[in-house]
């Protein structure tokens, strides 16, 4: 393993706030009265804010977001460009940048970490595609799947949840707090993985979260939601420190 696939290890294993964000197409516009510009300046602006805030981690996910509503699903080309302008803000600011789903996106954009879910691209193809030098995060929505990604070496991290229902996962079930805590009675065996929560968690049920074991999330709506996201960023991640 190289020098920057150990870097990137030691950066997840301290990540306790994970972000995923929309290109926020529907906000450019906005963005431009507000003095921001080039290549997606809602994302810029709205990146900048969370990592300012202390987020670790931010992922680019447009599915089912407002701008795929109104204007059409991101193309690769397009996803490409989105990315250089996080991958330069994330930059200054020490973070990771994530790719959902797409394992020669990951590879073209020089991408820190490839989250795929249980229906994505089989972990050795994906491997094979990005190298050894990027993290690759799993979505677990079920016991046996985080038994499964916790012990698999092909796995860097997992994700568990819907803890509760999202509109970004429209129909998912929800699994819980119970597969939350199931994570965590894993967590204390050698060689376990870092591990976040996700789904509908915000600062209102994060202590809830807390409760049950995690120690990281991920968040979506109560970053990019908020009237001030660094704020939100803050304040989430005081409750993890």
């Amino acid at each position: 393993m190289t020098a920057r696939a150990d870097r990137l290890r030691s950066r997840l294993a301290d990540a306790r706030l994970y972000l995923c964000i929309d290109a926020r197409r529907h906000l450019d516009e906005q963005a431009r009265t507000e003095g921001w510009s080039g290549d997606f300046p809602a994302l810029r602006r709205d990146v900048e804010a969370a990592l300012v805030g202390g987020v670790d981690i931010v992922q680019l996910r447009d599915k089912n977001s407002p701008g795929e509503r109104d204007l059409g699903p991101l193309e690769a080309a397009h996803e490409l460009r989105a990315l250089a302008v996080m991958r330069q803000v994330c930059d200054s600011h020490r973070a990771m940048l994530a790719v959902n789903d797409r394992a020669d996106v990951a590879a073209a954009s020089g991408a820190d970490v490839l989250h795929l879910g249980q229906d994505d691209l089989p972990l050795d193809w994906a491997r094979r595609i990005v190298g050894d030098d990027v993290v690759i995060g799993r979505s677990c929505h079920a016991t046996g799947e985080v038994d499964t990604a916790d012990t698999d070496p092909r796995v860097d991290y997992f994700c568990t949840g819907p803890v509760w229902p999202t509109p970004t996962k429209p129909g998912r079930h929800a699994p819980g707090l119970d597969l939350v805590g199931h994570a965590a009675s894993r967590a204390s065996r050698p060689g376990s993985k870092p591990w976040f929560a996700i789904g509908g968690i915000d600062r209102q049920n994060l202590p809830e979260v807390l409760a049950a074991g995690a120690r990281r999330v991920v968040v979506v709506r109560a970053i990019t939601d908020a009237d001030d996201p660094t704020a939100a960023a803050r304040e989430l991640r005081a409750e993890l420190d």
